[in-house]
């Protein structure tokens, strides 16, 4: 009789079991390797989750068996990371680029003129625009000239950005709409000339005359760019985007079509330097919703290597100027009016820095206004070139280093003619500048690079081109481990922006911003990352993108 009853028992306490009522959930992935990022570092599951966030996450029976869903996905073993952040690029810039003409990858100035005919037969706008032209990939590796340019278009204005946005090709017509000629002078920038005449190259701040007159993007438009930059971004695996450089109607824009739903993306916004942006921001102070994080301004203190407007200590070693060594593109009073101000604002200033002079320059106007340790969490956009005695600085005010790797890989083939054999050593410092704060942010600066961030973080850790070139990586000293380059892209990246609370790491509570690749890269062999797939990206909770 007590055997019976012992088993009764036991078949009751099954049967309650098995009723034991499930908690909903939006979304459950499970079968899969989570890599949490939380200061234990665990590896987990499976994941819950319910109104945009986690809820909970850990092994798979423990999931599975207190939660029920809709949305259900089967990670089959495949691993999974907190959604990726590129913590700076043009977000905006990329999706107008999008609809212009694509000049990325031209070999020749040939190449560049028959794809801005080709694009001209189509076009219904009333300027020629593009970019991506870059004359160091071109086998004759010199700046263009505008003479093919005034004849084939000496009607419509043609304006050609080179691939880093610091310097310019114009033709005539353009040149006369801003008033531009040989006597024309300039601060920070230059107008290149050729046998008494502007060949039309624009460095730096001589672009401002254009800029001026040009008359800009419509809503419409820029509101498609930046659906078209999403579904992109989306495909690669970025949830989040710190784009460096936006105005107050970009802001507004991208407010609204947060709200209609449409732009799902996080937008880490830097506002433009110039006076209407400050006016806005310094009135209605820092901006947070959501998708929404306006807290900073980008100033730029130098132009690019490329194009030599990065300014150096010493001159550059590929001129035959001897003396020449670029330029700072505003006041040094400039930048510590401004950092003052925005310090009082509670306001990040977040700086483009490549040469050592610029990086020196900035660090010293930062450590004015910050004098010690501090939580403003300023940033140093691209550190590309410093000098040993600078680096210091980033850890004794409490600097943030936010880089793109691909410029290392991008940049390597000249980059040691334009400083010399010593001073090459010195440049993009990646390990170096990640000791002296624990923490490296990293990006792309696409359209300057691409935007997938597996090329981030291939670059960042075999510092390597797409091809494999260098065997052994270009200056490996500097190399990132796997799990360092992850954080950067992920909860480095976030704490940059003031939102490790909230994202770049998969945790109870936070966002649930998710990628799901097909491979693991933090344990493949490097050759094999720039083959990795996204399976799926995240927003939200949201699956935005999916590859089956």
């Amino acid at each position: 009789m007590y055997r019976i009853l012992a088993l009764s028992l036991i078949a009751m306490t099954s049967i309650c079991s098995c009723a034991i009522k499930q908690e909903s959930a939006d979304l459950i992935i499970h079968n899969a390797r989570i890599y949490t990022l939380n200061a234990s570092n665990d590896i987990a599951q499976a994941v819950a989750i319910r109104d945009g966030r986690i809820v909970e996450i850990g092994p798979e029976r423990q999931i599975m068996n207190k939660y029920s869903s809709e949305q259900v996905i089967d990670a089959a073993f495949k691993s999974v990371y907190p959604g990726f952040i590129d913590a700076h690029c043009h977000f905006l810039g990329y999706g107008l680029n999008l609809q212009d003409v694509n000049l990325v990858g031209t070999k020749s100035f040939e190449d560049v003129v028959n794809r801005v005919e080709k694009f001209a037969k189509d076009t219904k706008e009333a300027w020629i625009v593009g970019r991506g032209w870059d004359q160091n990939d071109w086998e004759l590796k010199e700046f263009p000239n505008r003479a093919v340019l005034d004849s084939l278009f000496p009607n419509t204005p043609v304006m050609l950005k080179r691939i880093d946005g610091h310097a310019l090709l114009v033709n005539e017509v353009v040149l006369k709409m801003a008033g531009l000629n040989v006597d024309s002078k300039v601060e920070g920038g230059e107008y290149l000339q050729e046998n008494g005449r502007l060949t039309g190259v624009l460095i730096d701040n001589a672009m401002d005359r254009v800029y001026q007159i040009f008359p800009g993007h419509s809503a419409d438009k820029k509101g498609r760019a930046l659906l078209a930059a999403q579904e992109n971004c989306f495909a690669v695996g970025l949830t989040t985007i710190d784009d460096a450089g936006l105005d107050a109607a970009d802001v507004e824009l991208i407010k609204s079509m947060h709200a209609s739903g449409q732009l799902k993306m996080r937008v880490y916004a830097m506002m433009s330097d110039n006076q209407k942006n400050f006016d806005v921001m310094l009135a209605s102070g820092p901006i947070k919703t959501e998708r929404l994080n306006v807290r900073s301004f980008k100033f730029y203190a130098d132009g690019a290597l490329g194009s030599r407007g990065a300014c150096l200590i010493k001159p550059y070693s590929d001129t035959k100027d001897s003396s020449y060594s670029g330029f700072l593109l505003d006041s040094i009073s400039y930048f510590q009016y401004r950092a003052q101000q925005l310090f009082d604002a509670g306001f990040q200033m977040n700086t483009h820095c490549i040469g050592d002079s610029a990086n020196r320059t900035m660090l010293e106007v930062y450590s004015n206004v910050l004098k010690g340790h501090n939580d403003m969490r300023w940033r140093i956009e691209h550190a590309q070139v410093l000098h040993a005695d600078d680096r210091a600085m980033f850890s004794e005010y409490s600097i943030v280093p936010s880089v793109q790797p691909t410029h290392a890989t991008s940049d390597m083939y000249w980059a040691g003619e334009r400083l010399g054999r010593n001073r090459i050593r010195r440049a993009y410092a990646y390990n170096d500048l990640k000791e002296q704060v624990g923490i490296i942010a990293l990006g792309t600066d696409f359209p300057i690079e691409g935007i997938d961030p597996l090329k981030t973080f291939y670059a960042a850790v075999a510092r390597k081109d797409m091809k494999g070139y260098p065997s052994d990586g270009f200056q490996m000293e500097n190399a990132l481990s796997r799990e360092d380059a992850l954080r950067g892209m992920t909860l480095w990246a976030a704490m940059a922006n003031f939102e490790e609370d909230e994202k770049g790491t998969i945790e109870v509570g936070k966002y649930a911003d998710l990628v799901i690749l097909d491979r693991d890269i933090v344990t493949v062999p490097a050759e094999d990352i720039l083959g990795t797939q996204v399976e799926y990206t995240i927003v939200n909770g949201e699956v935005v993108y999916s590859r089956r």
